[in-house]
């Protein structure tokens, strides 16, 4: 697999791959955008340590790859925020039936209403969580205005977490193939971090006020 994405990362097209693939995966979170962001990252940071250096066109460029990973988060959650808010009785049967979303309607309401939404950019990492937090904020109908900067915020977070991972793992560890796949690994354990932070309910300390 690394070898056929290290070929794309030598190819304009990689961008368009990274920006299509990040937008979709809000409705199939089994897409892999942030190994493709890693891979070029990975790919970036290699090339810049040979001799004599690659044509600028093959190699991905740090700065836009982060632009277009973030630009493509931010839209691939507008588009499940309104598709849930505007959706229709059966996109809400459909959503009813599926105790994720129920428990992110809840937890939502009550956390960008109060300006919390760092739920939104800890779910950004979480395996599903994107879909699951965009849908929710959609079908509670929250403003745009609530959930867009949060949105915005965990695009950059995620994008920046990603492309760092990629590239500092591969000048560090000194193989592209190793930095990719240790990078990987990071991501994924970020991914279950975060799943155990959204899944987790609200401490008592915190839900009771003080005396």
């Amino acid at each position: 697999m690394f070898e056929t994405l290290g070929s794309l990362t030598a190819s304009p097209w990689i961008y368009a791959l990274v920006a299509v693939s990040i937008v979709l995966d809000v409705f199939l979170p089994v897409l892999p955008s942030g190994v493709l962001v890693i891979t070029a990252a990975a790919a970036a940071a290699a090339a810049a340590g040979t001799v004599p250096v690659p044509a600028p066109e093959q190699v991905p460029d740090i700065l836009l790859l982060l632009v277009i990973a973030t630009t493509a988060s931010v839209l691939g959650d507008m588009a499940a925020f309104r598709l849930a808010r505007h959706g229709g009785a059966r996109l809400d049967r459909a959503i009813a039936r599926s105790r994720r979303l129920t428990r992110a309607q809840e937890r939502l309401g009550t956390a960008l209403a109060r300006g919390g939404g760092a739920l939104v950019v800890i779910a950004r990492f979480a395996p599903a969580g994107r879909s699951v937090v965009s849908l929710g904020a959609g079908k509670t109908q929250r403003k745009v205005a609530e959930f867009l900067p949060w949105s915005v915020l965990a695009g950059m977070a995620w994008a920046g977490y990603s492309v760092a991972l990629g590239y500092f793992g591969t000048r560090w560890l000194g193989t592209q193939w190793l930095g990719t796949a240790v990078s990987i690994v990071a991501l994924f354990a970020a991914g279950a971090l975060a799943a155990f932070l959204v899944r987790r309910p609200p401490s008592a300390a915190a839900a009771t006020p003080a005396a």
